[in-house]
């Protein structure tokens, strides 16, 4: 080895022990200032010397893999899914059941459980090798670079450990790291995440590992498996895992009986809000190996652990205010504005009252204190009134009869509970709404832009419809900026700068490419989704023919009824949209079917066709190719369903539906071969 391999080697195992101080131990050694110098000098060793990368290398932290499809392996061992409960009842008879199936004395462990992703960690001669998720029990996603960025998952074991280990557990994002990346998403228009587990699976499957690196995701350990492990019991078990490098888990206590559980229960159902992370229940495991043994497993199931899930949180608050804010397609929507009160470890102010006959039946007024509750969700919503302070003088909340943007008077189509403001055209939230919608990824996709952008064009007056984006140019972007403000009053400036002129408008060069069924639904027809426009660009093939199009004609398509299609003869009888379309196609837009998108043959026609699980194309291709020969594709297998097309990682539930109700289960070869 030379001086090179030595001082790479060195500083690698110099880091791996801070890292094992910091993350496993909550006893860092050095300052985070010192820790980033010695990244820093590894970093920069490998740039120089990349021969000399260690498989192992704790600059693998920071990311920087890009994976364009995720491989998928088979577990080792089936990934069991737990028995869930919230009756305690149930937890008595759980605890009857083990005990009529033992002899002799036993002790269960408490754990919590985790709200997040469940992972598979393999460890050979000490070293991660592969991380792969639950998937379907049996399969999972190899998600191995994107796991290694995540610090409390080691790299490399200490100690005595075995050749081979199977290390599981959940990767959660913890509160903060949630916060922080939702204030970053609708910071550039994005969607924020509904739930911390939401924000862990989705961050998990990002293609940029180094994307995930800045995610803030934990992972927390919760069973060990392999041949020959040291130790007859869970709890030891984990402390031996603890001693090759692994965090213990925050809370694990070991209990006698179903009275010590049940205290267990009790304690951590209030003390859960005070976790910096979340957890949605208890998990409850008989403790020696040789027992569990001897109580067994159901195909899905084991039968000596189950998880103790606790109920929706629900809180009183007082009602402050409403606000009433205006949609894409003018539904007006109440918001109750709250004192701010804390609910599952985040603190709720606001929660949406949903229309205007949600209001009333909730008889909502002035004054009044509402229960808030978040189940598994973060979003949190009302769920009634609390009596017990409504004022003897109390009025109802009163709804908006005009629009408080536009001052338009609202409207109510029979039938429907939401209230509308007519003025599309010219109502501000509306407009920008539908600039919003034109730009989604199902829509044109222009990722460059995104609501803050939007905001900002519209304010300069360079945007009042989808056909003003083609005609920004350099000089209109470039220097543009403007002062916006968070939630919590904090300012920053938006402005636009070299990078984002340029991508804005090489986003809106690649979306004239973006087929004529895209097309079709990013101009926002009401009622148009993202099906439907599918339906009408293959029946009438391009955008003259939609538009002059008889309500019979439109009527005859699939799933367009007098309601869709009174709204399609609405959308093309307005002269704005009609100038608006003919300005998108004199862009370059595409407003009639390509040849990819134009029916090949009828060999499908009439089937309905499932497709389930992992190709060796992506699975919206291969649901194309069946449109293309004239084939359905349905989400749910009944007895019309005519094939399942079966990939990798079919799930067994729908394969045994498919199974017993004699619907033919074809390879993705054998579905090639009938087309040909």
């Amino acid at each position: 080895m030379n001086d090179i391999q030595e001082q790479i080697a060195r500083l690698s195992e110099e880091i791996h022990r801070h890292n094992y101080y910091y993350y496993m131990l909550d006893d860092p050694k050095i300052s985070d200032y010192d820790f980033d110098c010695l990244l820093q000098k590894l970093i920069d060793l490998e740039k120089q010397y990349p021969e000399y990368v260690l498989p192992d290398s704790p600059t693998q932290r920071v990311g920087g893999t890009i994976t364009k499809q995720f491989a998928s392996a088979a577990h080792i061992y089936p990934m069991l899914s737990l028995g869930n409960t919230y009756s305690e009842g149930d937890l008595n008879e759980f605890d009857a059941r083990v005990r009529a199936l033992l002899d002799g004395s036993m002790e269960y462990v408490c754990e919590l459980k985790y709200d997040g992703v469940a992972i598979s960690l393999i460890y050979e001669q000490g070293v991660l090798v592969r991380a792969v998720t639950r998937g379907d029990g049996t399969r999972g996603d190899v998600v191995t670079d994107n796991v290694k960025t995540i610090g409390s998952v080691p790299l490399r074991l200490i100690g005595d450990y075995p050749d081979m280990l199977e290390a599981r557990g959940e990767i959660i994002m913890p509160f903060q790291s949630f916060e922080q990346l939702n204030a970053e998403r609708e910071e550039i228009g994005e969607q924020p995440f509904a739930n911390p587990r939401n924000a862990a699976s989705g961050s998990l499957k990002l293609q940029n590992s180094a994307e995930v690196a800045k995610r803030g995701l934990s992972f927390k350990l919760y069973y060990a498996l392999g041949e020959n492990l040291p130790e007859n019991n869970h709890y030891d078990r984990l402390r031996k895992l603890h001693e090759w490098g692994f965090r213990f888990p925050d809370v694990m206590e070991k209990k006698p009986d179903i009275q010590g559980i049940m205290d267990f229960v009790h304690i951590w159902d209030v003390k859960r809000k005070e976790l910096p992370f979340p957890i949605d229940g208890i998990v409850i495991k008989v403790n020696d190996f040789a027992q569990q043994q001897q109580v067994g497993s159901t195909a899905k199931s084991p039968r000596w652990a189950i998880a103790y899930k606790f109920k929706a949180e629900r809180v009183s608050t007082p009602l402050l205010s409403v606000d009433f804010q205006v949609g894409r397609t003018g539904i007006v929507t109440p918001v109750a504005n709250l004192k701010p009160v804390n609910l599952a470890g985040t603190v709720v102010k606001r929660a949406t009252l949903n229309n205007r006959d949600f209001m009333r039946d909730m008889d909502i007024c002035e004054g009044d204190y509402l229960f808030v509750e978040k189940g598994g969700e973060i979003i949190p919503k009302i769920v009634g009134v609390n009596m017990e302070h409504r004022q003897m003088d109390a009025s109802p909340v009163p709804f908006v009869e005009y629009c408080p943007v536009c001052g338009s008077q609202l409207q109510q189509n029979e039938g429907e509970a939401g209230v509308f403001c007519p003025n599309e055209l010219h109502c501000a939230p509306q407009i920008k709404g539908r600039l919003e919608h034109f730009i989604s990824r199902k829509a044109m996709n222009i990722d460059s832009l995104g609501e803050g952008k939007i905001d900002l064009l519209f304010a300069q007056r360079l945007l009042h419809d989808a056909a003003d984006l083609y005609d920004l140019t350099y000089d209109r972007l470039f220097g543009l900026e403007k002062v916006v403000e968070d939630d919590n009053g904090k300012s920053r400036v938006l402005s636009f700068k070299e990078k984002t002129t340029q991508n804005i408008l090489k986003g809106l060069e690649q979306s004239k490419q973006v087929p004529f069924e895209r097309v079709l639904y990013a101009i926002g027809i009401r009622f148009v989704g993202e099906v439907t426009a599918k339906k009408l660009a293959r029946k009438f093939h391009d955008i003259d023919t939609i538009a002059n199009a008889t309500k019979e004609e439109l009527m005859a398509v699939e799933d367009v009824g007098e309601r869709v299609a009174d709204s399609i003869i609405q959308y093309f009888n307005n002269t704005e949209n009609l100038r608006m379309v003919m300005r998108l196609r004199e862009a370059g837009l595409q407003f009639e079917v390509g040849e990819s998108e134009t029916p090949v043959s009828q060999k499908l026609q009439g089937m309905n066709i499932i497709v389930s699980g992992v190709f060796t194309i992506p699975r919206d291709n291969l649901k194309a190719i069946i449109e293309q020969h004239g084939g359905k594709n349905v989400s749910s297998i009944s007895k019309n369903t005519t094939y399942v097309v079966a990939g990798e990682k079919m799930g067994p539930e729908k394969r045994k539906k498919a199974e017993s109700l004699g619907v033919p289960i074809l390879s993705e070869g054998e579905f090639f071969a009938l087309l040909d």
